[in-house]
């Protein structure tokens, strides 16, 4: 079912390369088709959007009422929204934890400095449509961004003919303000831009399909993005205390994603492996992605037997996963030593899907070994910040010789004159 080795320096790394080389950069084509769009929008705005939308989804953008949103809430399962309204809860209260305050404070010279912490004003979401039409993602970069303050929340998804209920009850129970059934490209296009109905935003968040993704990484620098995602990945590390069946289903939780999903275990027990490749096996003939399981298994799944706890914690640190599971005897203790993960779920009853769904920490999560230097989305994703400096006059005098000593150090001399002027005699 999953190939299984033995860490010997060589074949762990084989392994390493082939999980960072299946998210490869979008295809040359895929490029090109977006950056027309990109042009486009920019030259002509709403005009080209519309006709991208009619000719990918067959019908014009469109704003999603109010009262759409009320019925579709209506319409979804009470035990589907009471679920929805509980995981909202769970972010917000995570998010309000980690909310930045502004502060001012006396310095060492005696002025005053600080700084001043604002929401961004205006935020895309892009949520995509089909059957990828994930609800859990609408409360998970919407929730945040309300928490920090963002003025303005707009989510576009695409125009398909029969929009996803949960999704849009999702933006009701989020407080998005804004929905607008436009997706693509050429919906990342107008944000970037602006085009007529359709605003500008600052920051544009989500996952969506190759174009989309090519479309985020065109556009930033005109708007900030959350992150380029790639494939989803879990690793896992498990030693002779763990239960086979939860070590099974939680790799195959992720493995059922795409066929370019990750699931890897490190354990240190050679036995734990065996019973961990015949669960996969048991497991996946009663799921309903079956296929593509196996082929994700297949192609960069794999168990990987370690000497120690040690090996396996300096691999997990090497791959940075998107999502770290230890399932050891005392999780808790390996915490210290974690450097790299998106997120790290400790013990036997935390699994990926909580993270997915409930806990309150964000599943928009660094992947590719990203987690190296990229933070998961939060609260802080949606902040900026201004610096504060206050001196008076007895305070500025205290460092005058010092300023313009440098200033002149670099030959910016103007610099030095703008502190020495207000000490000279008029």
């Amino acid at each position: 079912m999953i190939a299984i080795i033995t860490a010997d320096g060589t074949a762990e790394q084989k392994v390493i390369a082939e999980m960072r080389a299946r998210a490869g950069a979008a295809g040359a084509e895929v490029d090109k088709a977006v950056a027309e769009i990109m042009h486009a929008v920019q030259e002509r705005g709403f005009d080209a959007v519309r006709e991208y939308s009619l000719r990918f989804d067959g019908a014009e953008p469109r704003e999603i009422g109010r009262g759409e949103l009320e019925d579709a809430y209506a319409a979804c399962p009470t035990e589907l929204t009471a679920a929805m309204e509980r995981a909202a809860a769970n972010i917000r209260d995570y998010n309000e934890r980690l909310l930045t305050k502004s502060a001012l404070w006396t310095s060492p010279d005696g002025g005053t400095v600080g700084r001043v912490v604002r929401g961004l004003t205006r935020v895309g979401i892009y949520v995509p449509g089909g059957t990828a039409a994930y609800p859990s993602s609408v409360l998970m970069n919407a929730v945040p961004a309300k928490v920090a303050g963002v003025e303005e929340l707009v989510m576009v998804t695409p125009p398909t003919e029969n929009l996803n209920h949960a999704v849009l009850a999702a933006a009701k129970i989020a407080g998005v303000d804004r929905v607008i059934a436009v997706g693509g490209a050429q919906a990342v296009a107008a944000l970037t831009y602006g085009a007529d109905w359709i605003p500008r935003v600052d920051k544009l968040v989500g996952p969506g399909n190759a174009y989309v993704a090519a479309a985020k990484r065109m556009a930033y620098g005109q708007l900030d993005i959350d992150m380029v995602a790639g494939p989803s990945e879990v690793l896992v590390i498990a030693d002779d205390t763990a239960r086979a069946r939860y070590v099974a289903a939680d790799l195959l939780s992720q493995a059922e994603h795409d066929r370019l999903a990750s699931a890897i275990l490190l354990t240190t027990s050679a036995s734990m492996a065996r019973s961990v490749d015949g669960e996969l096996a048991r497991q996946t003939a009663a799921l309903s992605r079956a296929e593509t399981i196996e082929t994700s298994l297949r192609d960069y799944g794999c168990i990987i037997v370690c000497r120690d706890l040690v090996e396996a914690v300096s691999l997990a640190n090497e791959i940075a996963p998107e999502h770290l599971e230890l399932m050891t005897e005392n999780p808790r203790a390996l915490l210290p030593q974690i450097r790299n993960a998106g997120a790290v779920f400790l013990g036997a009853y935390s699994p990926e899907p909580l993270g997915d769904y409930m806990a309150g920490p964000d599943h928009v999560l660094p992947t590719s070994g990203t987690a190296r230097f990229f933070s998961p989305l939060s609260v802080e994703s949606f902040l900026k910040s201004m610096s504060v400096i206050e001196y008076g006059k007895e305070h500025l005098t205290q460092v005058q010789r010092q300023i313009i000593c440098m200033a002149e150090s670099e030959k910016l001399t103007a610099h030095a004159n703008a502190v020495r002027v207000r000490f000279e005699q008029q």
